[in-house]
């Protein structure tokens, strides 16, 4: 007889969840955890992006959204007067057309991508025929964009804790860990969320000016429940899996402090199985898609963005870095042939 579960009180809730129950209770501990507020939708972005005469600009959409306004234009020209403009884009599958469903130009010759895909990347080149003044001849500009498909990163935090046991061959032990995984994965349920264990070993820790006792070494993930090709959970801005994410990091943060505040309060002997209060630790772990990278150096303007392997690198595991592979001859490759 050496604890019990009960969530009859978790998240508002009155539903009980039919958990075994065992000698003592953990209901006080686990305590009331309200859901928290969802913001309101942010309005669009409306950012436009003009070209340069002399390099590439780099242009960033993020992957199924729609893309910034890129004008064929350079800065001085988008404020000045153009006679008789003339636009012309093309991109890696040739000449864009107005009537594109995908990539359309607008009637002043801005590009605009609508639910951008990967295969969309690449170099993008306009065409500009204008006259400063109706009395000039015509001029000729061309600008060169190179537009990368970008997504937030997959990351997720990484969690230990250790628990005061019972003797490391007791069911005891098998039975609380599986207990508890299922209070951490009901916890963050309603954030989308989802708790994994990754390790979980006893072991016998000689104490300082102490003995022996057994101890519990957990170490499990909270991660996004997103999926690359799945639906969203929620379409508005407060559901990003990075704000997901840290509101099931405060859950569970908040879930081992009250452990901690409630066995302060026993008078009682406290039980076999409990939580050593300072042991939670967490770590923060980033991780791109195959096919894309974090580069700081090459994409200064999107530091923390995954975006997608340029042509002569790869990525074929959730890694961070495209790695460099000459062979590579395509936007967001996942192997290195």
């Amino acid at each position: 007889m050496f604890w019990a579960l009960d969530l009859s009180i978790f998240q508002n809730q009155q539903t009980s969840y039919g958990f075994c129950h065992f000698p003592w209770t953990w209901s006080s501990i686990f305590g009331y955890l309200d859901r928290l507020p969802r913001s309101a939708q942010l309005p669009q972005d409306s950012v436009k992006i003009v070209g340069s005469p002399n390099i590439p600009v780099k242009v960033y959409v993020m992957l199924h959204q729609k893309s910034p306004h890129v004008l064929c234009v350079t800065q001085r020209l988008r404020n000045s007067e153009l006679v008789d403009p003339s636009f012309q884009w093309h991109g890696p599958k040739g000449k864009i057309i107005s009537e594109n469903s995908t990539a359309q130009i607008t009637s002043t010759g801005s590009l605009v991508f609508q639910n951008f895909e990967e295969s969309m990347s690449g170099v993008y080149t306009c065409f500009l025929e204008y006259k400063p003044t109706v009395e000039e001849v015509i001029k000729n500009l061309q600008l060169k964009y190179v537009v990368y498909a970008y997504r937030e990163p997959h990351y997720y935090y990484q969690f230990t804790a250790r628990y005061h046991a019972a003797p490391c061959n007791s069911i005891y032990n098998i039975s609380f860990e599986k207990k508890l995984l299922q209070i951490l994965s009901k916890l963050v349920l309603d954030l989308s969320c989802e708790v994994s264990l990754l390790k979980s070993e006893c072991h016998r820790v000689k104490m300082q000016r102490a003995g022996l006792q057994n101890e519990l070494f957990f170490t499990f993930s909270v991660s996004s429940l997103d999926t690359e090709k799945g639906p969203k959970p929620c379409a508005d801005h407060s559901c990003e899996s990075s704000k997901r994410l840290s509101k099931a990091k405060n859950l569970i943060e908040r879930f081992f402090n009250q452990q901690v505040e409630v066995l302060g309060r026993r008078a009682e002997p406290l039980p076999e199985i409990y939580y050593i209060e300072g042991t939670l630790q967490m770590v923060w772990i980033n991780r791109c898609f195959p096919g894309y990278g974090m580069n700081i150096l090459k994409h200064p303007r999107c530091p923390e963005c995954c975006v997608i392997c340029s042509p002569g690198s790869y990525n074929s595991r959730d890694g961070i870095h495209c790695l460099q592979c000459n062979s590579s001859l395509v936007f967001g490759a996942k192997a290195c042939l």
